[in-house]
Order: C-alpha cells, then structure tokens, then sequence
C-alpha cells in the first residue's frame, strides 16, 4: 500500500490563481519591453537619418596620378551634349579611378556630373546643369581675382590709374568680337586653338566674365570644356598638335586659363565643372613641373637632355605655376621648381638690365639686338618676388629707356607688351605713367570698328586676329585684372 501526499482543494487552487497572475504579469513586461525598445530604435533611426542628411560632409574624391599620362580619355566633343541633372541638389560623386586620390571638401549640395561628353561641336553648351549650388563664396578667390569682379571697383581703378571708361568699352567690345568668333567646338583660332582658347579666356575672365554671366557664359563654358576635352583625351596634355615643338606654349598658356577657371569655378561653387578642372588642373601642372631642364628652365617638345631652356618659353611656365599655386590643390614640387625658374631666368639677363633669349644673354635675333623679353624676365619676378625685387627694377630701368611701339606703322610686338604693360603698372610712378600715356592709347585707339585688333608685322606677330586681339584686351584690363603691389609680398 503506497501512500501519496495530495493537496488540499484549497491550496491547488491558489496556486492556480498565482500561475495565472504570472503569466499574465509576465506577458505584460514581455510587451512593455518591446514597446520601449521599439522607441529605442525609433529614436535611433530618426537620428541616424538626421546625421545623414544633415551634418555628414561629402569629400567627392579626385584622381590625382603621379603619372601624367594616365587619365581617363573622354569621348569626342561632336559626340553628344552634356544632360542635365534630374536634381541639381542631389548629391552625387565624380566616377572617377581610385588610385591616389586627392580629396576636396565639397558643399552641402553638389551637382550631378553630367554623363558623357562635356561639350558639343553643333550647338552652344546647355550650361542650365552648371547651375550655382548653394550660395557663391567670393571669398574663395584671391584678393586680386576678386577685386576684379566689382564694376565699381573696375571703374575706380581705371580712373586712379590712367584708364577710362572708353578703355572698359573698348574691352567690352572685344569680348563680344571673341563670341562672335569662338568655333563650333569652343575653342578659338585655327592652327593653334589650345592657346587661342587659352589666351580668349584669360581676357574673359580678366573682366571676371564667368559661366554664369548673362552675357557671357555660355561662351566661356564652352572654352572651358573645349581645354578639359583637350586634356583628357591627350592624356593630360594641352596641345593642338604634339609634333610641332611650340607645344610648351600651348600647354602653359591653357594651364594658365585652367587655374584661373578652377578659382572662379569653385568659388561660385559650380560644383561638377569644377571637379573637371581640377583633375585637369592638377594633371597639366605636374606635366610643367616633371619636365624641367637641368638648368631650371623649359625647352621646346619640353625636353629636359638638349637645350637648357629660353626666356620666352620658362616665363608662360612661371606664369601658369604662378596661377596654379593659388588653386590650393597640392603640388609638392612647385615650389623648388618656381626657384629653380626665376635662377635660370636671372642667368639671361644682361648687365643692361634687359632680358636674353638664352643664357648667352643676348635678345632674340629678329628683334635688332633690343630686347624684347624683358617685361617677361620683370614681371615673373614680380609675382613670384615682388615689386621691390632687384632683378625686376633693373629689367624696369632698361624698359623705361627703351620701349619702343608704333601701332600706326604696324610696329608694335603685342607679345612684349602683354608683359611689359603688366610690369609697368606693377611697378607704377612716372615709369607706369609714360607707358600708359604711350603704349596704351596707342592701343585703345587702334581697335577696329568691329571690336577686333588687327596683327602686326614684327617679332611675335601671328596671324589670327584672334591673338591680336586677346593680346590687346589683356593689355586694356591690366587696369583691374591684377591688383598693383599685392602681386606677392616674398
């Protein structure tokens, strides 16, 4: 007989009851929890989206080679145009190689990048998807970029520094002369188009004309594109023709125009031509800078075995680091490579103060032993030493004794003058004041009823009217473009 101990009816009872409470408690903490919880993450995903939209910075990142050689091709300019972005606030990154890769902050809404090719041989560029995003940073430019960008500060200038209003129109007129005149594909001239486009866009954007102009945007548009197009598809060289040796001018000119446009570009904040240019930017300098001579200057088909170098050829190349060095973008060489310049180019002056052609010191041969790259030699130690620097007085001293222009008779070197005029006004006094009165009003009075210049005859003559008249303008916007004494301060 085996005995079992039951409970009393009374006992099972309650304990069922108790069971029941658990259960139930335990069911209501199971379904709180989850009812915090699911806020948690809640709260955690509204706040990650908010981190997203709001506070994370986008660094669209741009190639950056040591090999100049190796940049993607883009497709022919006659291909197709440019499509506008479905959002011009979205954001989006430049598909761009990945190796070494430089960096850029970027704003807070950038441009998509349009597709395919970046410009067109049939029609004007469509430039609605280079649309300002975000609000314009002047700032950005340097001071002498910058100032040039007032109308009022323009006017000023012209009257504080001998100009006049009719020196403004005549520019003016030049500009409209080069719209009328810039080719199917953008670019300007014929024989030489990468440094016609060059040279035409150094005077738009010395009169701060912009793709956002109204009256002239769409025309420097199309000369930027026409410059990104000729490097991509040269593998970062800027050139018409690469068998003909005058092709280091070429290049250094639209290097040149290249840093000037990435400056305004970036601080009106056009986003995706700015990533352009600064791929394009960053690949034509470092060409300049891995390809100089043993004896610091440059050579023809930049060759560093034959010849040293010449005055005429190291000046555009000092003139384009020059600009390059203000794009902030990182050229670790530029530096020693701007010294290793202005040493060469002090090598070719002669005790007359004037400027050779070698380092033979003697002028250029056509030129009748006067010498006609003085202004050069003067104005790249200006910008990069300042006006107070020896080297460049005593280049001023031999022009204020020897200048010689005469428009009327088909005797004036506008390639000299190019230089010499920005010289004189950086140095200023009565040595600045003779060349005005002399040089300039000759200039301003010889412009053609149509708003061209008509080509000289002489030693650095061309053909076109195209680079006559880039020429001349320039020289009419020395005014403004480049503000006097604040060249450099080194």
């Amino acid at each position: 007989m085996s005995l079992h101990a039951q409970l009393p009816p009374q006992t099972i009872q309650l304990l069922r009851q108790q069971k029941r409470k658990s259960t139930l408690t335990s069911l209501l903490i199971s379904i709180f929890t989850i009812f915090l919880v699911s806020i948690a993450l809640t709260f955690f995903l509204v706040k990650g989206q908010s981190i997203t939209n709001e506070e994370l910075t986008v660094i669209p990142q741009i190639h950056q080679s040591k090999d100049p050689h190796s940049l993607p091709a883009t497709v022919s300019p006659s291909t197709r145009k440019p499509s506008p972005p479905a959002n011009q606030f979205s954001v989006s990154l430049l598909a761009l190689p990945t190796e070494n890769h430089l960096q850029i902050p970027a704003p807070e809404f950038i441009n998509e990048i349009p597709s395919g090719n970046l410009g067109t041989s049939e029609n004007k560029v469509d430039s609605s998807w280079i649309s300002i995003a975000g609000s314009s940073d002047p700032e950005i430019l340097p001071t002498e970029q910058r100032k040039r960008c007032s109308k009022a500060d323009r006017l000023a200038r012209l009257k504080s520094q001998g100009g006049s209003e009719a020196s403004e129109e005549a520019v003016l007129e030049s500009l409209r002369w080069l719209q009328k005149n810039q080719n199917p594909d953008g670019s300007w001239g014929s024989g030489k188009p990468v440094a016609m486009t060059g040279l035409s866009l150094l005077a738009y954007l010395g009169h701060c004309e912009t793709p956002t102009s109204p009256e002239f945007g769409n025309t420097v548009t199309e000369g930027m594109l026409y410059l990104v197009n000729s490097s991509l598809q040269q593998n970062g060289k800027l050139a018409s023709n690469l068998r003909d040796k005058h092709w280091c001018y070429e290049h250094a000119i639209a290097t040149y125009a290249l840093a000037e446009s990435y400056l305004f570009c970036r601080s009106q904040n056009l986003t995706a031509l700015t990533l352009q240019l600064a791929e394009v930017l960053q690949s034509g300098t470092e060409w300049i800078l891995n390809h100089q001579t043993k004896a610091g200057g440059w050579d023809y088909h930049y060759a560093t075995d034959n010849r040293p170098g010449d005055t005429s050829i190291v000046a555009w190349q000092l003139q384009a680091l020059k600009a390059a060095s203000q794009s902030n973008l990182p050229f670790p060489k530029i530096d020693r490579a701007i010294s290793r310049g202005l040493s060469f180019l002090k090598d070719c002056q002669h005790q007359s103060g004037g400027f050779g052609y070698r380092l033979n010191k003697r002028p250029v041969g056509s030129a009748n032993n006067h010498f006609t790259l003085t202004g050069a030699g003067s104005l790249c130690f200006q910008q990069h030493k300042g006006v107070q620097n020896k080297t460049a007085r005593k280049g001023i001293h031999y022009l204020t004794q020897n200048t010689h222009f005469n428009f009327a008779a088909r005797e004036h070197n506008l390639y000299e003058h190019y230089y010499a005029s920005q010289a004189f006004i950086n140095h200023g006094g009565k040595e600045w004041s003779d060349y005005n009165q002399h040089v300039l009003t000759q200039v301003l009075q010889n412009q053609q009823p149509d708003g061209s210049w008509p080509h000289s005859t002489g030693p650095g003559a061309h053909s076109h009217p195209v680079y006559a008249t880039a020429l001349a303008t320039l020289m009419l916007e020395v005014y403004y473009r480049y503000l006097p004494g604040t060249v450099s301060s080194q």
